[in-house]
């Protein structure tokens, strides 16, 4: 009868969350789920064969010697059991069909958000119960986004602080946490939904916690939109069935060889990884559904997603933790048994493990993101934006450098005081830089904005260089003095209104009439040499 009692447990359990909705719970509901029977003679083979593992994929099914066991197991009586464990050793390698193919999109981009070592959990979960305290009645480990609880709002994530790398990703990443079966006591110990229910030991903090996002073999991926929610495996796999069961198991060294519904036992000197590969496909409209799963799906066998679905960065998500391999001998006494947090009638079976995902990328990073994988480069969110951000100041420095070497080296710089770029040629005759082009009205910057980067920065940081880089100047700043009103600087050469190369201030009235004074006098010295020379000439 335990398969029924499971799935009554499994109905009273939802029930109990609708409830919690509302109010709080009624006390002994889990007591309805209890079934007894007489079955007739000769049937008990039957039945066994019906409800029993074939039917959960073999392994996650109640193995018959587990009968005594299945009350008893784990710290808390509700697993897991010694059956819940396979030697990694004894597994077969996965055949690898040699990896993504360059056809599609082959790059990676990684973020590190930490391993939860200042111990965020909660019993909540803001994907599948919104606004309901407890609602996961388990404990999540929570890395990135620190805001997380059934009662955060969009607004929340997004102004959160996050324990990434990289604070322009604020995504939200947590997992059930992994327990010690020890007889220790944790925080949660009488806490509804966590030890009250089951889910007792030590909580095990992970040694390593690696996010890699991939491309698809098909296709270009495209951004993620804001606040995407995906979920991946179920976390009532073991009653549902495995239809959406996702998590794999393995061990350090061994990563060839993957369970799917056993813990492993690694051997010495190795350790438990835990993986998640996320949907990488997406609807193209919706953040959430109400199964929470139809807006996102996998992608098919060759890699393509169907339905109109587009192809997104998938989300690969790896755990490690340095956990022994328990003594099933003795049920763990010697050395503990370990196994995820889980509801009370999934029996802590590693079938249940799943992952959820809210997506809080910066766009700006998000865009990063999907260049690197559609570019097939290998990148890491630790060097993306700040690094741009960087580099952008170390040019500005450059640059202003360049500024003060072409004030005071005009020569060596190639640049031209402002007066004689506006002269059409040199005093020899020849061409200035731009050889017949218009010459270009150019002003050096003033010395208090050369020695001020933040007097440059006002405009953005690449304004400044855009600027430079358009007119060909070989890096060196084009500034308009802040005391030179915007109407006196001259159109350029051949446009509508220029008037021709004229200087930087005054029209060429006013020009005209500042030389005629130097005409003038030059006339009259020109007159007395001719004169002069006269003069000699009647002498001789």
């Amino acid at each position: 009868m335990n398969p029924l009692k499971e799935k009554r447990a499994a109905t009273i359990e939802r029930i109990a969350i609708a409830i919690d909705r509302v109010g709080d719970r009624p006390e002994g509901l889990d007591s309805l789920a209890a079934c007894t029977s007489r079955p007739a003679e000769g049937a008990g083979d039957e039945n066994a064969d019906q409800n029993g593992g074939d039917q959960n994929d073999g392994g996650d099914g109640q193995d018959p010697g587990d009968q005594g066991q299945q009350g008893n197991g784990g710290q808390a009586g509700n697993g897991p059991v010694a059956a819940d464990f396979a030697d990694i050793t004894s597994v077969q390698p996965d055949a690898r069909n040699g990896g993504r193919k360059q056809s599609g999109s082959g790059g990676s981009f990684t973020t590190a958000c930490g391993v939860n070592a200042n111990g965020l959990f909660n019993s909540d979960n803001v994907i599948v119960a919104p606004g309901v305290s407890n609602g996961a009645h388990y404990f999540h480990d929570y890395v990135g986004n620190q805001s997380n609880d059934a009662f955060a709002s969009d607004e929340d994530l997004a102004g959160a602080d996050t324990s990434c790398e990289n604070p322009g990703d604020k995504s939200s990443y947590f997992w059930p946490v992994i327990r010690l079966q020890n007889g220790a006591a944790e925080q949660d110990a009488n806490s509804p939904g966590d030890g009250i229910e089951g889910n007792a030991g030590e909580i095990v903090t992970p040694k390593e916690v690696t996010m890699t996002f991939v491309g698809s073999p098909k296709s270009d991926v495209v951004e993620m939109p804001k606040l995407l929610r995906v979920i991946t495996g179920d976390a009532k796999a073991f009653i549902n069935g495995n239809a959406n069961a996702n998590a794999s198991w393995s061990c350090t060294g061994f990563e060839d060889r993957q369970l799917k519904d056993k813990y492993p036992l690694c051997p010495a000197g190795s350790d438990v990884v835990r993986t998640f590969e996320f949907q990488s496909c997406w609807d193209g409209r919706n953040i959430d559904s109400a199964n929470h799963r139809t807006h996102v799906a996998f992608a098919a066998a060759d890699g393509s997603c169907g339905n109109g679905f587009k192809a997104i960065p998938q989300l690969v998500q790896r755990i490690v933790y340095d956990i022994d391999a328990p003594s099933l001998q003795d049920g763990g006494r010697t050395t503990p048994l370990f196994a995820v947090d889980s509801f009370p009638e999934q029996l802590h079976k590693p079938v249940t493990d799943h992952g959820d995902f809210i997506n809080v990328f910066d766009e700006d990073l998000m865009g990063e993101m999907v260049d690197c994988i559609n570019g097939d480069r290998e990148c890491d969110a630790a060097d993306a934006g700040g690094e741009a951000d960087q580099g952008d100041d170390q040019n500005q420095n450059q640059k202003q450098d360049q500024n003060q070497n072409q004030d005071q080296n005009p020569d060596e710089n190639g640049a031209k005081p402002t007066e004689t770029a506006q002269e059409p040629g040199g005093a020899d005759g020849t061409a200035n830089e731009g050889g017949d082009k218009a010459p270009e009205v150019l002003a050096s910057p003033k010395a208090t904005q050369r020695d001020n980067p933040a007097a440059e920065n006002q405009n953005g940081d690449n304004g400044g260089d855009k600027g430079s880089d358009q007119n060909g100047d070989n890096g060196a700043a084009v500034v308009t003095p802040a005391q030179t009103p915007a109407a006196n600087v001259p159109s350029a050469a051949g446009q509508p209104g220029a008037q021709g190369s004229g200087s930087g201030t005054g029209n060429l009235a006013e020009t005209g009439a500042e030389l005629w004074p130097a005409v003038i006098g030059g006339a009259a010295v020109l007159a007395g040499i001719v004169l002069l020379r006269r003069v000699r000439r009647d002498a001789v």
